[in-house]
């Protein structure tokens, strides 16, 4: 079926089951949808705790991550903290050479939960208030669990939101896969009707099922991508347990870098994720 048909009958079957969220309850919203909560943080540990160690592994270093960055990510209270039931994660514009010896003028974190939480469908969702300027670059995404041993994009991506700085009022989802990654990637925007997304919280989703991904922006759907979408001869590979990434990058071939616009630090502000699962 093609992709924008069945967006409409989508939406079509949202509307025609009340079903829509629009960042009212999500339990309510769960009980509705027949969904069961499984894995959440809400981050209210005191202030400048670091994130739960038990949910979160922050990844460091300054090498890049494949894309170019500017920054290196630490582990460090200044970076990432929780402060008044959000996550905080924190750009800064600074001198620091990291473990790996690599020196860089920009600093941020980069947090995921490989190894102690995974799940293969249902639905992921996060509130975050995103940074804005030139060369900013906050995520909310996915990677395979088995990265380790087939590598990227083999293991797959699931983009929940993106957003790069000169496009304040849009952010993108987007999956990558074998053949169909980087600027090849499957996926769609979706633009504000006034303001900027930068100014308030948002609620950013997808539902994640064997045959299909759905986006989300405050309960709206603005996006699915299924089986049908891929390149001739391409392999879907959204069948095995993705694991959840957090992270503010700056600079990259995608946002560019910072410019004399750009104000710093810049801080995204995640109020919590909640993952749940069908019942």
């Amino acid at each position: 079926m093609p992709r924008k048909v069945s967006n409409c009958l989508f939406v079509l079957l949202i509307l025609l089951s009340g079903a829509v969220f629009c960042g009212g309850s999500s339990e309510a919203w769960a009980q509705q949808a027949n969904y069961a909560l499984v894995w959440s943080d809400e981050f209210s540990a005191p202030n400048g705790s670091p994130p739960d160690s038990s949910k979160w592994i922050m990844e460091t270093g300054g090498g890049g991550w494949g894309n170019n960055e500017l920054e290196s990510y630490t582990n460090r209270a200044q970076n990432v903290h929780v402060r008044n039931g959000n996550l905080v994660i924190t750009a800064k514009k600074e001198s620091y050479k990291g473990a790996d010896g690599i020196a860089r003028e920009y600093t941020s974190a980069r947090l995921k939960t490989l190894g102690l939480f995974e799940q293969k469908y249902g639905r992921f969702e996060a509130r975050i208030k995103i940074p804005r300027g030139q060369g900013i670059w906050p995520a909310f995404w996915m990677l395979g669990n088995n990265i380790a041993t087939v590598g990227w994009p083999g293991c797959g991506e699931i983009d929940i939101m993106e957003n790069i700085g000169k496009e304040p009022n849009m952010v993108h989802g987007t999956i990558h896969g074998p053949g169909y990654s980087g600027s090849e990637g499957l996926g769609g925007s979706y633009t504000l009707p006034s303001g900027k997304f930068a100014d308030d919280f948002h609620i950013y989703a997808v539902e994640w099922e064997p045959s299909a991904v759905h986006f989300y922006v405050d309960g709206k759907p603005y996006e699915t991508r299924a089986p049908a979408d891929l390149p001739a001869g391409k392999t879907w590979v959204y069948d095995h347990p993705f694991y959840i990434l957090l992270n503010v990058a700056v600079g990259g071939d995608w946002p560019g870098s910072p410019d004399r616009t750009t104000v710093f630090p810049q801080r995204m502000l995640v109020d919590y994720v909640r993952v749940y699962a069908r019942k």
